[in-house]
């Protein structure tokens, strides 16, 4: 799969960037381990449907989806996750599952979690399973916009009761 679309757009924007490639990795944990990077530091993304509406979560690839958490803080009555079968067509030039996280070039709501924005950086699929892109999270927060909330949680790690 190509991820031209997605480096026309960085280069359109004069985002500076760097490209990883890696051997074939298919988890992000996989992945993270393959290109030598923390996963704290590596972006998945996870497609969730949020009150029928397909939207993108992006959060590190050592954390999951706290659905109660996504569904407070989006204010939605029902969050789910989407099956891979019923977004493919989303993302064409993308293997399937290795959609980078710019959905706003696929006209997909974006929310990224924040636990991780402490990094300065920040990597994530390139439209495959080899590829891995870098870029500064300042500059991914420019370009894609997202909505920044609390969704996500380490597996293992409780947070404190607010």
């Amino acid at each position: 799969m190509s991820s031209n679309r997605l480096k026309d757009y960085l280069n359109s924007r004069q985002v500076k960037y760097i490209t990883i490639a890696h051997s074939p990795a298919y988890t992000a944990q996989e992945i993270a381990a393959s290109a030598h990077i923390k996963g704290q530091e590596l972006a998945k993304t996870v497609m969730v449907r949020l009150d029928g509406k397909i939207a993108m979560c992006v959060l590190p690839a050592s954390h999951s989806v706290d659905f109660a958490r996504l569904r407070g803080n989006c204010g939605a009555r029902d969050a789910v996750l989407v099956p891979e079968q019923e977004y493919r067509d989303l993302f064409p030039d993308c293997a399937p599952g290795a959609q980078p996280p710019f959905g706003n070039l696929y006209g997909v709501d974006v929310l990224v979690s924040s636990a991780l924005i402490s990094d300065r950086e920040i990597a994530f699929n390139a439209c495959s399973f080899s590829e891995l892109i870098r870029l500064s999270l300042e500059d991914y927060l420019k370009l894609v916009e997202p909505a920044v909330i609390d969704l996500s949680v380490q597996p293992g790690k409780r947070r404190r009761a607010a």
